[in-house]
């Protein structure tokens, strides 16, 4: 009897193969785009034909509505077919355009230059960002936030639930803050600031972080969130002041009295304020001069000033 291989995790097969686009995402990206290709034919192949039929023979307007609307359906039936890998491609932005300008600014400049210059001008490039503590400052700021941003998507892909169709929340930019990055995100249907907010502690672990914070973005759009990520306390840096500079050194010291500073407290000096107790009223006395037996009843108490 065969044994039936294991499931892989996004889509991979039993060879070892893991594919790019998870399987499931695959399926609805390719049942959406058939819908989106019979919606848009049909709905622009009437309108042209109800536009066209002033003009012409109805049936003849029938077929110039087909010829407008079939083409464009299928323009929509790529663009949901490929959502997937556009938005893929969206992740990578930042990478993908940093490298292609590398690479072209070292080709141009390897075909127009001797190889000495070449290397002279890249290590220039290279290395003086590197020494300057500014610039070196903002190019691991910035380094920080590409890598921010791949670390979000790991956690939604991760322990974060996504909708129905498979589709994770859309990571839109990212940019340095003085405690560590800021990073927008538009959530998809499924998903909530109350569902992130119990897993901040997660997404922070994930990011290489000490805390992560999470807001909305926008008063009038739920979707659109913002995720602050800290990785360190700027209130509890030494700041230099300016004060310091503004003080002449030449100034010559003034000597100030110290005052006394009591150890203890004083008592006769303290006043005591006189308290008088008002007189008490003898009890009548009765008629054989005795005095009146003290009553062992008590006045009823009032029970409305209870209730």
């Amino acid at each position: 009897m065969s044994k039936s291989s294991p499931r892989r995790p996004f889509g991979g097969k039993s060879n070892g193969t893991i594919t790019v686009i998870e399987a499931k995402v695959h399926r609805s990206s390719a049942r959406n785009a058939r819908l989106a290709f019979i919606l848009t034919a049909v709905i622009v192949g009437l309108l042209a034909a109800v536009v066209a039929a002033s003009y012409m023979h109805p049936i003849l307007a029938l077929f110039l509505g087909a010829l407008i609307g079939v083409p464009l359906g299928g323009l929509v039936w790529v663009l949901v077919r490929i959502w997937p890998v556009l938005r893929l491609l969206w992740w990578w932005t930042p990478e993908i355009g940093v490298t292609t300008f590398l690479g072209t600014g070292w080709v141009q400049l390897a075909n127009h230059t001797p190889m000495p210059v070449t290397f002279a001008v890249v290590a220039l490039v290279v290395g003086v960002p590197a020494a300057v503590p500014v610039t070196r400052r903002v190019l691991v700021a910035w380094t920080w936030c590409f890598v921010v941003r791949h670390r979000l998507r790991v956690c939604f892909a991760q322990f974060i639930i996504a909708n129905q169709s498979g589709s994770l929340p859309l990571i839109l930019w990212a940019r340095p803050t003085p405690v560590g990055e800021r990073v927008w995100v538009y959530l998809r249907p499924g998903l909530s600031l109350a569902d992130l907010e119990g897993r901040l502690d997660r997404i922070a672990v994930a990011c290489h972080a000490s805390t992560a914070l999470i807001e909305r973005a926008s008063d009038g759009n739920a979707a659109y969130l913002r995720f602050d990520i800290k990785r360190r306390e700027v209130l509890t840096a030494q700041v230099g002041s300016p004060l310091v500079d503004v003080i002449d050194p030449a100034t010559p010291a003034t000597d100030r009295p110290t005052p006394a500073v009591p150890t203890a407290l004083d008592l006769p000096d303290v006043d005591i304020p006189t308290v008088t107790l008002p007189a008490q009223k003898k009890p009548p006395a009765t008629a054989n001069g005795s005095k009146p037996a003290a009553s062992s009843s008590t006045p009823e108490d009032d029970i409305s000033d209870w209730i």
